[in-house]
C-alpha cells in the first residue's frame, strides 16, 4: 500500500496504517523525521526504511517503479 504525509496525498498516512504495516518504507531522510514527528509512538515496534530515493517523480513515473523494484525486495519478504 502507498500512503504519503502530504496533505495532498490521495491515502494519508495514519497510526491505524502504521499499526498495519509490517515494514514502512520511505523515500527520503526528511520522511522518516516527519513520521517520528507525528507517529513515533506507532512506529517503536516497526522497521522503518529510508529507501534514498529523490521524491520528485510523477505517479508510476517509469525510471520510479524502476529503482523501486531493484530496492524494495531488500527491505522486505515479498
Amino acid at each position: 500500500m502507498s500512503a504519503g504525509i502530504s496533505p495532498e496525498a490521495e491515502t494519508r498516512v495514519s497510526a491505524d496504517l502504521i499499526e498495519w504495516a509490517d515494514v514502512v518504507l520511505v523515500m527520503e531522510k526528511v520522511h522518516r523525521r516527519k513520521l517520528n514527528e507525528r507517529f513515533k509512538p506507532h512506529l517503536k515496534a516497526k522497521k522503518l526504511v529510508v529507501l534514498d530515493i529523490r521524491d520528485d517523480y510523477g505517479f508510476m513515473d517509469p525510471e520510479l517503479v524502476r529503482i523501486l523494484k531493484m530496492k524494495v525486495p531488500r527491505c522486505v519478504d515479498l
